[in-house]
């Protein structure tokens, strides 16, 4: 876990990962909001290359994925074909959310092997000193089609929380 008050050198490189994760994502080069509040879990191979990262902030809110129903699926294939297609909306509601995951990615030959999975176990047991945060206390930022069939994998219930990594400390 890299932090904000760590050295130089660590948060450079973070830097330089977060740049490759952003693109490898899709996402334009954001900022991130308040970067003092940020931690940063790599997940390091055994040949010292970073293959997970996880970035998290602290916030204040989220708002529930709103479930829609599947039409009949025959099959895995087709029902993950079907969630990465389909568009989703979430409630307009805020409820209160401490942590936000800005960011998680796996190394593409790496996937489905756990690694985002044990970056959110670990971030889960680290975010807050002394305290295990639950599932219902973490919200991701809008995660990707892969992103969202993870978070429903990951929580439970397609209807897990999600915040605007740019806004994310807003109630609005």
């Amino acid at each position: 876990m890299v932090l904000p008050e760590d050295p130089k050198y660590a948060l450079k490189k973070v830097d330089e990962i977060r740049e490759m994760v952003d693109n490898d994502l899709g996402f334009q080069q954001a900022p991130l909001m308040c970067y003092s509040r940020t931690k940063t879990l790599l997940f390091i191979s055994n040949d010292k290359k970073v293959v997970g990262c996880l970035i998290a902030e602290h916030i204040q809110w989220g708002y529930r994925v709103i479930e829609e129903k599947l039409p009949v699926i025959r099959s895995e294939e087709e029902k993950v074909r079907f969630e990465r297609q389909k568009a989703w909306c979430c409630s307009t509601l805020p409820e209160p959310a401490i942590c936000g995951i800005s960011r998680i990615w796996v190394f593409s030959m790496m996937r489905r092997k756990k690694i985002a999975s044990r970056m959110i176990e670990c971030l889960r047991s680290n975010f807050i000193y002394g305290s295990y945060l639950s599932k219902e206390e973490i919200a991701f930022s809008d995660p990707t089609p892969d992103g969202k069939l993870f978070a429903t994998q990951y929580c439970g219930t397609g209807q897990f929380l999600v915040y605007n990594f740019i806004n994310g400390q807003n109630n609005t």
